[in-house]
């Protein structure tokens, strides 16, 4: 049986009765960890609240590093944070557990078992007691109810995930040049479904890998004629989502590097070694990565009556209260944020901008909570977009309308801006030094090592 830990084991009340004010913040994404740890510094250190982070895994990666990870640029465990650590080093609780459901009218979460990968619970079922609740889940790849996704295709949605993408992907190299008989038809071609931000730097960065990943000796391979990427796109366009002029920039360039872009492809079924579209024609496919669209996680779609859209996100005021509960609040993709100024019925794109900005105005609603004072509603200011195509170049435009028009970005300049986004989230985390310190021991581990994870 659940037991509310954080009240009735020795724990913090509320400060009716003058004692500490209970945060509790689920989820330790880009904007969850950011908070927590703004708020650790802040209040808890100084006594001022009890700030607790709760997260289903051990270890933070920033998202928008998968597609890195899966292409096998990136090493895992160099830009990880370790919650447990972090922490520790800024005056928060961590606890381990994934929430389950939401008891509002006690005000606990309840947070499921957590059993490891040897399938041992180490913790049991829990619940814990909140004065204010931050809800910072993120979202996960969308189906759309298209059969064999779950069976078939690659989701790049957690580190974990994405690494064993990788591993899939440097076998099938390894097995096509131990083989002694010709490649079969569709073998060693990946297909990429969604164009959107992750598709298109997907396909850029696996351009790149594989042919690296080649030059190790796999030399029966000819990249030029038995690697193909395939990227497919239900829309007109890829980025669909983006600025028109942006996503033709992106698709000059998948161009030149050889990626087949096939828009108003839609998808009727992932198969197990191909795809097959709406009009009837299979794709035959390897690998099959689905990267189409996006939802907040099923648990929210009925959390103890808070409203939710039909994307399972969380529908939030201005102030990021939940309408149903002024106690709870939710930033970051898993919430349905009205857009200040952009028209009626339009809602902040999931961006990790958005999700930074939300965490940095929540550190100020909390502190105007403890203070008994109105909240602030929050204003979404739109610093453009960016798309990485790996080493090859960087699209973009920045500012949006925070001056009323854009300035077109690409090439060199461009990703830099694109470096120093992932760069103001580790300041955000640890702070000048140790991301001067850390950067200069990446650069220095990156000559040491193969320019491709080989495992």
């Amino acid at each position: 049986m659940m037991t509310p830990d954080s009240r009735a084991q020795g724990s913090v009340p509320v400060n009716e009765s003058g004692r500490l004010h209970e945060v509790l913040v689920v989820g330790g994404g880009a904007g969850g960890l950011e908070l927590v740890t703004r708020l650790g510094d802040r209040l808890g250190r100084r006594r001022r609240a009890r700030v607790t982070l709760i997260e289903k895994t051990r270890a933070h990666f920033w998202k928008p590093h998968l597609h890195e990870i899966a292409a096998g640029s990136m090493d895992l465990g160099s830009y990880e944070t370790n919650y447990l650590a972090q922490s520790y080093w800024h005056g928060f609780r961590y606890l381990i557990g994934e929430m389950t459901g939401l008891d509002r009218a006690r005000r606990l979460v309840q947070v499921a078992p957590f059993v490891d990968e040897d399938g041992d619970q180490v913790t049991p079922a829990r619940a814990f007691g909140y004065d204010t609740l931050v809800i910072a889940v993120g979202s996960l790849t969308h189906d759309f109810g298209v059969p064999g996704v779950a069976q078939n295709a690659f989701r790049i949605d957690t580190p974990s995930e994405a690494e064993r993408f990788h591993r899939r992907l440097v076998n099938a190299f390894i097995r096509a040049h131990a083989q002694r008989t010709a490649l079969r038809p569709g073998q060693l071609q990946v297909a990429l479904i969604g164009a959107g931000a992750t598709g298109v730097e997907l396909a850029a960065e696996l351009h790149r890998t594989t042919r690296t990943l080649v030059s190790y000796g796999l030399d029966r391979i000819d990249p030029d004629k038995d690697i193909r990427l395939i990227l497919l796109e239900a829309s007109p366009r890829i980025l669909p989502a983006l600025p028109e002029r942006l996503a033709k920039g992106a698709m000059r360039l998948l161009e030149q590097l050889g990626v087949r872009v096939r828009t108003s492809s839609r998808v009727q079924e992932v198969l197990p070694d191909g795809v097959r579209l709406a009009s009837g024609e299979i794709v035959p496919a390897e690998l099959v990565v689905w990267a189409a669209g996006i939802k907040a996680p099923e648990f929210l779609r009925d959390l103890d009556g808070l409203e939710a859209n039909a994307l399972n996100q969380l529908v939030v005021t201005a102030t990021l209260q939940t309408t149903r509960d002024a106690h709870v609040f939710a930033i970051g993709d898993c919430a349905a944020c009205p857009w200040i100024g952009a028209g009626p019925g339009q809602l902040v794109p999931p961006r990790a901008q958005a999700a930074h900005q939300q965490a940095s105005h929540m550190v100020g609603q909390i502190d105007r909570i403890l203070q008994g004072r109105p909240l602030r509603p929050w204003r979404y200011r739109d610093f453009g977009s960016l798309v990485s195509l790996g080493e090859y170049s960087t699209v973009g435009n920045l500012m949006g309308g925070l001056i009323g028009g854009n300035i077109w970005i690409e090439g060199y300049f461009a990703r830099m801006m694109y470096v120093s986004l992932y760069k103001l989230h580790e300041l955000a985390l640890h702070g000048a030094w140790k991301v001067a310190l850390d950067t200069l021991a990446r650069m220095i581990t990156r000559r040491t090592e193969p320019r491709v994870k080989l495992h």
